[in-house]
């Protein structure tokens, strides 16, 4: 999912020198010590694409600064060890790389394409708004609430669930006149909690409780939920030309700026009010800024939380802005705060002779168990106990290091790259919504009121990101839940790190958009043979009452082969009227009016249809797809309103435009650098553009038996905001299992949240800036991205850089705003904010690493890699990644040099990781990987949710043949045994035994040949272990306590997660046994070494 633009490589940090090729040890000769060898492609040097050749043709672009390295805007990773492959530093992703415009300059020079100065401070960075979809809160009423309404309502656990991949787009660019007037206007304002309705979203949590995820009440699931995992377009990425043909680059042209009308609003304090996405969110890189009003009281100086003994004093960034960047005239340098000393916002962390756990230097070449039996959960800041306790949850957003380095300098000495992981849309179980005609923002970078601000005094609060001192409003002083007034810091907002506003009119371009659903169906021979429409058209009319939306739901359906057919459901006809059209080379819409229908009115045509779709077709004999020409029909359908389309496809399409040629490399174990990763054509993502541009996201849903170029395919969804779902060789008679696997999965995508016409932006601390995407999207105003839909199961990821030295700065803080509208038609902002420590020590650096988070952002950078250069390039990349990061903690925090491979507690499981990275389907070499497979698993990398990509790369392993209750959990009156998980490798199976590894897509149960009677005929049913079917898959609900334990552990991981994994059940000689054993990562395989060989090459590369 490559996105645009993405500077050539540049050299610039001592990456010259090759790094020699891993000398062969001698156990295993005629094996590459290393998978992908000694032997380097020649474009393994950058020095040749420093100019930026190997560009995609045609590729829309976006301005960027040439020498950004992946780590971060400043060659975050200047590694100066030798090595022939380019760390990832100095390769310029396709996540979308951006450059900002200088701060002040209010000027459209944002606007041109052309190269710019990097931006100056990170705060004007990038505010993400992330948008939440409303299909679940039904009823907030806002006219009959007058007064201050407080209600909690149950979780229904029936509603929820989280679905995987979804793609996110973006929105025009163009200077923003940060329009400060919605902070002053008076209002009435109800805090309104919905009650009656499926409450996802609406119950208040006790002030100070974190959300809790939907699906697991209280207890932590498979892998502790993390992080959004990182998303971002993975196919084109090549280094960019200078942007050529950069869709609504400037905002003239930009659908979102017609959508909007002619007229100009002001706002109250008479500044203009642009009329796009970019202005209603507020304040990108160009917030101009404004001079604070001059009344402010110069001489006061009085200590910092001296009002409000029950404010933290962590609450306050004691320091004044540093660097010449954004001026505050009379801002916040006249009122000296007492500095707080370092104890006060983080727990004393000085005096490093207690050596931490977390720093305790470890020998992994010794120790052989260090993987924790029970999940690892993320690190825990080191933050005074009462910040802490609002800081945002690790669930929904989470950076690599919990300890921000105070410098550039240091962070490229720790050699371990800086991001944030973000999973905005989550379904939450509780999520306190605000509902008030005054959202409280800072005037000058547009952040949301937030836990971290600190109140000077009680009509004055500073922001945390930029420090400039706002007003506090007058309705703002009352508060809804204590019913009190004067106490604005006890505020909801105030008290919550993850908020939900009911936005007000200025925060639309247009009315909300009703929900509109169209729906693309294959139906040529090949489709109507794999009997997929039967299972989808049934499971539609299954659910077709529970699709997010309200009385203004539409919805509509096409059906192609060679020609495009539409079905007229108009009010009154007495049955579906289908409509053909042959001209496929200038696609028109007959009767536009009468094919997306209200749901309401149209149910009976719309359900007499769905039953007689499936036997339509099935005489057909056309073989022909004309799939391009149906994507543009389904767009002109929908560009009037914006929506969803979910279109479905059974093999390459053949006729018409975007018509594609197979291309699959005929030897399977062609070398690394000979797979076709990039599309074939930019005809899906140009549509895709267009399809982003009006507010239409679209979902791929590909069942193909054989190749049907995913690489460029995948396109029309990954910038569009799209999810993709593949079912590879689906058949409803020879392939069952998936034909369950699509039932489960698509009943999910019908009826999870959903947000419509959404925009996201992420802003840090001033000092801090953001400089790649990855996710599906597409970033058209610097750090604004657009997406026309958004669901609860996207995750996104960002890299970061520190442009200015955060030396007086105790915290930093980060915010994601995502601006939605809800499938109820409400417009609706939920924000996260999450604040972490500075550190000025490399030590601390090492000891607040978020290990996964970290593993998560090098996917997502290894996966544009690929792309970009090669896949041997990319892995080589994740190696060097280990090597330098364990090379700088051995040469620079171990005081004693000790024998062995050593690393700090905190990255113990580094290694490990990345050869789980290395041995996956995305990135394996020497294995027969089916290329659209591996595609499809990057797509999923770029795009699911941390805690759905870790267990994908690392799966669980359990010992389930002797569950007992012993620290088992009670979820809804279920007994949920808890085992130990064990590590990959075939050392922990025993053959009297049974195993389950769950791999997050898939789960594997091993019945050892010598296994106990007892699990035999009271889990499997069977008498005993010759009579196990070879082809079991599902386990029989037997009426014992055994049975009982095994299916409710199993039950239990598949809520967790929004796709369905099919459980293998396997005996000695299964055909199934390969993919088990593939997913032993401790083991060697015939192309890929084991756990302690791979040590082993890490330990003589640092040692060189």
């Amino acid at each position: 999912m490559a996105q645009p633009g993405r500077p050539p490589y540049s050299s610039q940090n001592g990456a010259g020198q090759p790094r020699p090729p891993p000398p062969q040890p001698h156990h295993h000769h005629h094996h590459h010590p290393y998978s992908n060898g000694p032997v380097q492609s020649p474009l393994l040097n950058s020095s040749h694409l420093a100019d930026g050749q190997g560009l995609v043709p045609g590729m829309p672009t976006q301005p960027m600064a040439t020498k950004n390295p992946l780590y971060s805007a400043s060659g975050l990773y200047n590694y100066s060890a030798s090595q022939n492959v380019p760390p990832f530093n100095n390769y310029q992703g396709p996540g979308q790389t951006l450059n900002r415009t200088p701060v002040g300059s209010s000027s459209p020079a944002a606007a041109q394409p052309g190269p710019m100065a990097q931006m100056p401070s990170p705060l004007q960075n990038s505010a993400a708004l992330s948008t939440s979809g409303g299909g679940f809160h039904s009823g907030v009423n806002l006219q009959t609430q007058t007064n201050w309404q407080y209600g909690q309502t149950p979780l229904d656990p029936q509603k929820m669930g989280s679905q995987g991949n979804h793609f996110a787009p973006t929105a025009p660019t163009q200077p923003l006149l940060s329009s400060s007037g919605n902070t002053n206007l008076p209002t009435s304002y109800h805090y309104v909690s919905s009650v009656g309705g499926p409450p996802v979203q609406n119950s208040y949590p006790k002030p100070g409780s974190l959300p809790l995820p939907v699906n697991q009440p209280t207890y932590s699931p498979v892998r502790p939920p993390i992080a959004p995992p990182t998303v971002g377009s993975l196919a084109s990425a090549q280094p960019s030309a200078p942007p050529t043909s950069m869709p609504s680059q400037t905002v003239q042209n930009s659908p979102n700026t017609q959508e909007a009308g002619d007229a100009t609003p002001t706002a109250s304090d008479g500044s203009l009010v642009q009329n796009n996405y970019d202005t209603i969110e507020g304040g990108g890189f160009l917030a101009t800024t404004h001079t604070p009003p001059t009344s402010q009281n110069p001489k006061m100086n009085r200590h910092v939380g001296a009002a409000y003994p029950s404010l933290p004093p962590g609450y306050q960034n004691t320091s004044p802005p540093v660097g010449p960047r954004m001026q505050y005239p009379g801002g916040p340098q006249q009122f000296p705060q007492p500095s707080l000393g370092a104890n006060t916002l983080t727990a004393p962390m000085s005096g490093m002779s207690l050596q931490p756990e977390g720093l305790r230097p470890i020998n992994l070449l010794q120790e052989r168990n260090i993987l924790p039996p029970t999940p690892l959960q993320a690190p825990v800041p080191n933050l005074h106990e009462d910040i802490q306790k609002l800081n945002c949850s690790p669930e929904l957003f989470r950076c690599t290091l919990t300890n921000i380095p105070q410098t550039q300098a240091l962070l490229n000495k720790a050699k371990l790259p800086l991001g944030l992981l973000l999973h905005p849309f989550k379904d939450l179980s509780q999520l306190p919504v605000v509902t008030s005609s005054t959202i409280v923002r800072c005037r000058s970078c547009r952040t949301y009121i937030n836990p971290f601000v600190s109140f000077l005094d009680q009509r004055r609060w500073k922001c945390n990101l930029c420090y400039r001192v706002n007003d506090v409003p007058e309705e703002f002083m009352y508060n809804p839940v204590t019913r009190v007034y004067g106490e604005p810091h006890k505020r909801p907002e105030v008290q919550n790190a993850t908020i939900e506003f009911m936005a007000p009119s200025e925060y639309m371009l247009r009315p909300p958009q009703p929900p509109v659903y169209l729906f693309v169906f294959d139906v040529s021979h090949n489709a109507v043979e794999t009997g997929y429409l039967s299972t989808v058209c049934q499971t539609l009319l299954d659910n077709l009452d529970l699709l997010p939306g309200n009385t203004r739901t539409k919805i509509g359906f096409v059906t192609f082969d060679s020609t495009i057919h539409f079905y007229s459901l108009q009010e009154g006809l007495s049955q579906p009227q289908m409509l053909i059209v042959s001209d496929i080379d200038d696609v028109f819409i007959p009767m536009p009016e009468n094919l997306l229908v209200n749901l309401n009115e149209s149910k009976e045509l719309i359900q007499d249809l769905l039953r007689t779709l499936p036997e339509m077709f099935t005489s057909s004999l056309e073989t022909q797809s004309a799939l391009g020409p149906a994507l543009q029909a389904a767009f002109k359908l929908m560009s009037p309103t914006g929506g969803r389309i979910s279109v479905f496809q059974t093999q390459l399409p053949s006729i018409g435009a975007g018509a594609l040629k197979p291309r699959e490399e005929p030897n399977p174990r062609a070398s690394a650098k000979d797979i076709h990763l990039t599309p074939s054509t930019d005809f899906y993502k140009k549509l895709a553009l267009d399809c982003s541009g009006q507010q239409v996201a679209v979902d791929l849903f590909l069942l193909s038996g054989q190749y049907s170029d995913l690489a460029s395919l995948g396109c029309i969804s990954r910038y569009s905001a799209g999810s993709i779902y593949y079912y590879q060789s689906y058949h409803h008679q020879h392939n069952p299992l998936l034909v369950e696997k699509l039932q489960k999965e698509l009943k999910r995508y019908l009826t999870r949240k959903i947000g419509f016409e959404a925009v996201m932006r992420i802003r840090c601390t001033k000092g801090l800036s953001i400089h790649t995407f990855h996710g599906n999207f597409f970033v058209r105003s610097t750090d604004l991205l657009s997406l026309p839909n958004v669901n609860p199961d996207a995750g996104y990821a960002v890299q970061m850089s520190v442009e200015e030295s955060l030396t007086d700065m105790q915290v930093v803080c980060f915010q994601s705003a995502l601006l939605y509208t809800s499938s109820k038609g409400e417009r609706r902002i939920r924000v996260h904010t999450l604040c972490l420590p500075v550190v000025s020590h490399l030590n601390d650096v090492y000891l607040g690493a978020d290990v996964q988070a970290i593993t998560g952002l090098l996917a997502n950078m290894a996966v544009d890699r690929s792309v970009s250069a090669s896949l041997s390039d990319a892995r080589d990349a994740l190696v060097n990644a280990v090597i330098d990061s364990l090379s700088a903690y051995r040469s620079s925090v171990l005081t004693i040099q000790q024998p062995g491979l050593m690393a700090p507690s905190a990255l113990r499981l580094f290694p490990l990781y990345v050869l789980a990275l290395l041995k996956q389907k995305a990135f394996q070499t020497g294995t027969n990987t089916r290329l659209d497979d591996r595609i499809f698993t990057m797509c999923q990398v770029k795009s699911q949710p941390l805690v759905y990509l870790i267990l994908m790369m690392h799966p669980n392993l359990y010992k389930i043949d002797n569950l007992t209750d012993e620290g088992a959990l009670n979820v809804n009156d279920r007994t949920i045994p808890q085992p130990p998980i064990l590590q990959l490798s075939v050392e922990k199976i025993n053959r009297d035994g049974a195993y389950l590894m769950d791999a997050g897509s898939v789960m594997f149960l091993w019945v050892g040949k010598s296994c106990g009677q007892n699990f035999i005929s009271h889990v499997l049913g069977v008498p005993n272990y010759a009579s196990i079917p070879h082809n079991m898959t599902h386990l029989p609900e037997l009426d014992t306590a055994e049975s009982g334990r095994v299916l409710n552990f199993i039950t239990w991981l598949r809520e967790q997660r929004p796709f369905f994994p099919i459980l293998y059940i396997l005996r000695d000689e299964s055909p199934w046994k390969p993919s088990f054993l593939q997913n032993m990562i401790e083991d060697r395989t015939e192309s890929a070494l084991s756990y302690y060989e791979f040590l082993l090459h890490i330990q003589q590369q640092i040692n060189k």
